[in-house]
């Protein structure tokens, strides 16, 4: 795997200029059904990323990944439990 994000730096432009449109009052836009490329390679519905978007700190506290990522990090920590896990298996699916 490359090192860095993976994804391009356009396919970002994009993916904030149509968040910003959602969330600010003041500015029309949507996300469309055909969603920003993005969104797509992560998976991630335009409703969910909304929701991230929009509430990101109150959703989550800790650690935020897949299931298998979560289990990694709690082992490491040696944490018990994975917190934030039904949130992110909602969200993140």
């Amino acid at each position: 795997m490359s090192k860095g994000l993976p994804f391009e730096l356009k396919d970002y432009h994009q993916l904030i200029e149509l968040t910003g449109r959602c969330i600010r009052e003041d500015k029309s836009g949507h996300i469309e059904a055909e969603q920003p490329a993005l969104l797509m390679r992560l998976n991630i519905s335009p409703n969910n990323w909304l929701t991230l978007s929009k509430g990101f700190r109150k959703l989550f506290h800790g650690a935020v990944g897949h299931s298998g990522v979560l289990a990694d990090y709690c082992q490491h920590q040696g944490l018990k439990r994975r917190q934030n896990l039904s949130c992110c298996e909602k969200l993140l699916a």
